[in-house]
């Protein structure tokens, strides 16, 4: 049997950066589940504002909350209410499961956009998942996922997989569609990865995206000075 490995996670420290930026020698525990209750609360709030991925920046006592997004406008509401909103919401439910580290937090939020997001895999896995949820047939859906991302001369190979009870049959199974390369083992090679869960009546259908957007060559020497 093979190994499996994280693309991002394969990559961490090389080609892709950490999504919480800290650092804490005491309550590491309870940071880190600060981060856990963010991220999820996020994800629950904005299923529809196709948010890529949440990154926390902590120093000095400052909580900075990047939410990046390809609906900006969604989010952040006519004259910024929707932001100020959502951070109140926010620290409600921090107060509430958290509320040991209260005094310390001084909780800030930023919304960047993501311009094209059909070369970022994690919102194209929330667009297959979302038209599977609405019971459209999932090899037109992957084939046309594919067809979208590929248009872009960035991506120059995609790969989208779903598993699970397909079309409500009885026994799940596995799917996937490949067009392009996509050397997963090269660590050169700048793989984005994408995972997605479509709720359907007769069960959860997982959808995974690689998408690969050629080779990044980084000086070690460059590395070492940093």
């Amino acid at each position: 049997m093979s190994h499996k490995v994280h693309p991002k996670g394969f990559r961490l420290g090389y080609l892709v950066g950490w999504d919480s930026r800290w650092f804490a020698k005491k309550e590491l525990q309870k940071y880190l589940e600060e981060d856990f209750i963010i991220r999820t609360f996020l994800e629950n709030k904005l299923k529809d504002g196709a948010v890529e991925k949440v990154e926390i920046e902590r120093s000095a006592g400052k909580v900075n909350v990047i939410i990046n997004t390809a609906r900006p406008g969604l989010i952040i509401g006519r004259g910024g209410k929707g932001v100020e909103e959502l951070k109140a919401s926010l620290e409600k439910q921090l107060d509430k499961l958290s509320p040991v580290i209260v005094k310390k937090r001084d909780l800030k939020m930023e919304i960047r956009e993501i311009r094209n997001p059909w070369i970022n895999a994690s919102l194209v896995s929330q667009w297959v998942a979302q038209r599977l949820e609405k019971r459209m047939p999932y090899r037109k859906v992957i084939k046309e996922g594919i067809a979208k991302a590929i248009g872009y001369k960035e991506a120059q190979g995609i790969k989208i997989e779903v598993s699970g009870r397909l079309n409500g049959v009885t026994i799940s199974r596995r799917e996937w569609l490949k067009k392009g390369r996509l050397p997963k083992q090269t660590l050169r090679a700048d793989i984005d990865y994408g995972f997605a869960q479509a709720h359907c009546s007769y069960g959860i259908i997982g959808v995974k995206t690689w998408i690969y957007k050629g080779d990044k060559f980084i000086d070690k020497e460059e590395n070492i000075k940093e």
